[in-house]
């Protein structure tokens, strides 16, 4: 990313959070980027009790109005405004707290007790590390060696 996609995406996170935080959600992850039919912005909100599709299009309406008022992107572009989704990924502490006895894959950048792959039922967050119950019982995972983790999906 160019200092100047750096400079726009924190002008668009700074101008569009509160619009988002107003309604009562999480401006969960803020995307800019070009794709097949053009260019995307895309916003993921959500909520301790999760978003719907009511949630989605009160904050598209609002965050369209604004970005037609303040006019901070010069090309033309597509606003996408969803859920994270049931696979939701796990980024900062607060998704592993709010996902709590949920469901998760957990890739490391190191081993953790022998494996670079956790999966199990997310736990405790304390102290930097979330405890996943596996079936061979409980892994503390660092958070600072995690490299991606998500939800996965129960049926």
């Amino acid at each position: 990313m160019s200092a100047g996609e750096s400079a726009l995406i924190q002008r668009l996170h700074e101008l569009l959070e509160p619009v988002v935080l107003d309604h009562g959600l999480e401006l969960a992850e803020l995307q800019f980027r070009r794709e097949a039919p053009g260019w995307v912005l895309r916003l993921i909100i959500d909520a301790d009790d999760g978003v719907g599709l009511d949630d989605c299009t009160r904050v598209s309406r609002e965050v369209s109005h604004l970005l037609e008022v303040e006019d901070p992107i010069e090309q033309a572009f597509t606003l996408e405004v969803s859920s994270p989704g049931l696979d939701r990924p796990l980024r900062r502490e607060r998704d592993y707290v709010r996902c709590r006895g949920k469901m998760a894959k957990i890739v490391c950048t190191r081993q953790i007790e022998g494996q670079n792959v956790v999966i199990g039922r997310l736990g405790e967050v304390a102290d930097g590390a979330v405890t996943v119950e596996t079936d061979a019982g409980p892994v503390k995972v660092p958070l600072a060696a995690v490299r991606r983790a998500r939800l996965v999906v129960e049926w």
